[in-house]
């Protein structure tokens, strides 16, 4: 998270170099070319090293499984049937279950940063003012605007096939073929949807996290760019 932190850093000190110069002039083009431009690369740079700490912080073993903020339940319409199915000693298959959700997303987080990195590389001054002139998690709100449905799209196959790859998909099928027989409903979920669905969740919450974080607490400026973009005026 320092890490993250350190590198989104432009963000809290961003508004120190809005106020050397009128937005509204950088929007119209009237302000300097190199300092708008530089502005741009800053943000960029800082948000490619963020999206990169947050997929990569999540693709690792255990990124899902052992992260209460982020760790993958059954859906809710099953947690009552898990409930009792554990009173009635199938607790073992469950958590196997669990694990393999969990798994499946942690798989398909490892390549999220290629699409994010295609949406900063796009982003244009305009963007850049209205991140950060925006509330704590305005970097979160463009990126889930702008790479929530490639996100879904890349993850869904990959999600799919890492479920049956590690047993998801046969244990969610034996274990609910079993449950059913005494729930009054069965469950009937789309499991890949699912999964892609909470996956995704876990992804935003920790950029908006590290996002957050950099608006509250800078500690460095980390590279050359960065430190001429937010010199004292």
């Amino acid at each position: 998270m320092r890490t993250a932190a350190c590198s989104l850093l432009f963000l809290f000190f961003f508004p120190c170099y809005i106020n050397a110069q009128n937005p509204l002039d950088l929007l119209k083009g009237k302000g300097s070319s190199n300092n708008s431009g530089e502005m741009v690369t800053g943000l960029k740079e800082a948000l490619e090293k963020g999206v990169q700490t947050a997929s990569g912080r999540l693709s690792k073993e255990n990124g899902f499984l052992q992260d209460a903020a982020v760790k993958i339940l059954l859906p809710p319409e099953a947690q009552s049937v898990e409930k009792t199915a554990r009173q009635f000693g199938l607790g073992k298959q469950a958590d196997n279950l669990i694990t393999s959700l969990n798994r499946a997303a942690e798989t398909a987080c490892a390549d999220a940063s290629t699409i994010f990195l295609a949406a900063i590389r796009q982003m244009n001054v305009t963007d850049a003012l209205g991140i950060v002139k925006g509330a704590d998690t305005a970097a979160t709100q463009f990126l889930r605007r702008t790479c929530s449905a490639q996100l879904t799209s890349q993850f869904t196959p990959v999600i799919e096939q890492a479920l049956e790859k590690t047993g998801a998909t046969k244990l969610w099928k034996d274990f609910f073929s079993t449950t059913n027989r005494f729930s009054r409903t069965p469950v009937n979920t789309d499991l890949t949807g699912y999964v892609t669905e909470r996956a995704l969740q876990g992804l935003f919450h920790y950029v908006a996290l590290e996002e957050r974080e950099i608006r509250k607490n800078p500690l460095a400026r980390t590279s050359d760019v960065l430190k001429r973009v937010f010199a004292p005026q």
